[in-house]
């Protein structure tokens, strides 16, 4: 079924404490993209400018990345976000932001982007994610992102984006600021009020959990030995998580399940390796061994004490 992803096409620079990366491919609707392109044709809504390169173009579309809707602006510059981890890896410090042509960024959707039975809003103004969900006709399911600044500036909006949305997708921090509450289960719960079906908060290092009235469940983070970059491991868990069900007939609770796990999987293999470098080389047959690994990891017998 057709997958929509809207959000940022970038260059990103970036140094770790396992090196440095300079104006390499980054930006949410990328990170997901490629994610989503083991299961599905994703389309990409996005924009970028002259200086974006040809080569990034062809890599997404060898990745069967839909990119009819990626607005090329004449003599513009694209989105280039600069930061740097320290050793814990686990927050990105920003250097610079330049918007550029993304702050003028207006996601009209091809005709043929319209009909999108799925939709992934990625992290973007609200008020353009509104502006999305008005152009699909009748989504199977809209997955929206978010992140602190338009929880602060325009949570109103927000709040709408929420209720037109199956899923809802934060971080931790997030999920404490949107509820005021500490317990991650008592946010889901305030959360779930609001209108989606489903939220899952993301807890970095330490897994994920999904949530809905009457159901609850979590996984760890598959374990990694180095993480180079962790710079997209969100977006890249949205994409699987989105693109896998896309690839199925149905949306039970078993298959959204398995969406969790295909998403944490992919997440690990884009922190191995800067920029999108550790899902462009990924093959079909090391992702379904990782995911193998991985089932092993978490499975569990009955206990009777």
């Amino acid at each position: 079924m057709a997958l929509l992803i809207v959000g940022s096409v970038a260059l990103d620079s970036i140094r770790t404490p396992h090196g440095e990366v300079k104006r390499a491919l980054g930006g949410s609707a990328t990170y997901a993209g490629i994610a989503a392109s083991f299961f599905t044709c994703p389309h990409i809504v996005g924009v970028v400018g002259e200086d974006f390169p040809q080569e990034y173009i062809d890599l997404m579309k060898d990745k069967n990345c839909d990119l009819a809707g990626l607005k090329i602006i004449a003599k513009g510059k694209t989105f280039h976000w600069e930061g740097y981890y320290e050793e814990n890896m686990s927050q990105a410090h920003t250097v610079s932001t330049c918007l550029n042509v993304f702050e003028f960024f207006q996601p009209d959707l091809p005709h043929h982007y319209r009909k999108s039975d799925f939709v992934f809003l990625a992290n973007i103004d609200p008020e353009l994610q509104l502006h999305v969900l008005e152009q699909v006709k009748k989504p199977k399911l809209v997955m929206c992102d978010t992140m602190n600044y338009w929880i602060e500036s325009k949570r109103e909006k927000l709040m709408e984006v929420f209720r037109r949305s199956d899923v809802v997708l934060v971080n931790e921090g997030e999920a404490r600021l949107l509820t005021d509450s500490w317990s991650l289960i008592h946010a889901a719960e305030k959360l779930l009020d609001t209108g989606p079906s489903y939220v899952i908060i993301k807890k970095g290092e330490h897994g994920a959990f999904i949530m809905s009235r009457d159901d609850y469940f979590s996984l760890p983070a598959y374990p990694i030995k180095k993480i180079k970059d962790p710079t997209g491991a969100g977006d890249t868990f949205a994409g699987g998580f989105i693109g896998y069900l896309a690839s199925q007939k149905r949306l039970t609770r078993a298959n959204f399940r398995r969406a969790m796990a295909v998403g944490t999987v992919l997440a690990s293999f884009v922190c191995e390796d800067f920029s999108v470098r550790g899902t462009i080389s990924l093959t079909n047959s090391a992702l379904n061994k990782r995911l193998r690994e991985f089932y092993n990891h978490v499975r569990l017998s009955a206990v009777e004490l």
